[in-house]
């Protein structure tokens, strides 16, 4: 079974972008956050001509899920569902026979003293409480998405220089450890553990002339986690860079994992 995921950075402008990756890399499940657009006006007939079943959950300009899936899934849900759903769509979870799937868009948090931070950390202790309520850490489960934290000093250019990031803060990588301690492994970690990565280039930033890419300075902020079951069964995650070379491409890229999901 392969799984990927990709901030679309709003889904409309990325929908042959995307398309092209489907029909190169052919994922038995597509989640994908930021897609910016209400469920109504989801692009849905052209990813559906491609082979996929669509869940989504969006809004107007901002945030938004999906998850693309050639099998059609036995059950989906959205939002954490402690609160209203004015939360803001930014998770949704597919079951699928033997395992499930959770798709996240985690806040960002824009500055350290804006509420926004305090939001985003409060969202990864609501988060550990909904694993907590739905699953068991012996579960096959899948959690990926844009987490929006950089969980080590080499998943980030220059660490020194983002110790006050909101993606890299102290509190922030605590809170995401926090909510991974409940039971789940980075499958990319587990595979590479000594390799520097990327999946995020900045657009606004430029070193000596070049871009943020092109001087491969970057953030690994997307991952793919994986509860015991799971992670045993990973045989290989890759980052695909040149979605994020093509002109007009989103800030992110496609990461991907394959798992041996046989006899599960």
């Amino acid at each position: 079974m392969k799984l990927a995921t990709f901030n679309a950075n709003s889904v409309r402008m990325r929908q042959n972008a995307i398309l092209d990756w489907l029909n190169q890399h052919h994922p038995d499940v597509l989640c994908l956050q930021e897609t910016k657009v209400q469920d109504h006006e989801f692009p849905r007939e052209s990813f559906e001509e491609a082979g996929y079943h669509l869940n989504v959950r969006g809004m107007k300009s901002y945030n938004g899920v999906a998850i693309l899936s050639r099998e059609k899934p036995d059950s989906i849900s959205y939002g954490l569902g402690d609160l209203p759903e004015a939360d803001e769509p930014r998770l949704a979870c597919a079951r699928f026979g033997g395992f499930s799937v959770i798709n996240t868009y985690i806040p960002q948090g824009y500055l350290l003293e804006s509420p926004k931070y305090a939001y985003k950390l409060e969202w990864f202790k609501r988060l550990r409480t909904y694993f907590e309520k739905h699953f068991s850490p012996k579960d096959p489960v899948l959690w990926c998405g844009d987490m929006n934290v950089a969980p080590r000093d080499m998943d980030v250019h220059h660490p020194e220089k983002h110790l006050t990031h909101v993606c890299f803060h102290e509190d922030a990588k605590k809170a995401y450890a926090q909510t991974l301690a409940w039971g789940f492994e980075d499958v990319f970690l587990k595979l590479h553990p000594g390799r520097q990565q990327f999946t995020f280039w900045d657009y606004r930033f430029r070193s000596s002339g070049k871009t943020s890419l092109e001087a491969n300075l970057g953030w690994r902020i997307d991952h793919i986690l994986a509860t015991a079951p799971l992670a045993s069964r990973c045989v290989q995650v890759e980052v695909d860079l040149e979605p994020r070379k093509a002109p007009k491409a989103s800030d992110h890229t496609f990461l991907w994992a394959e798992f041996d999901l046989k006899d599960l």
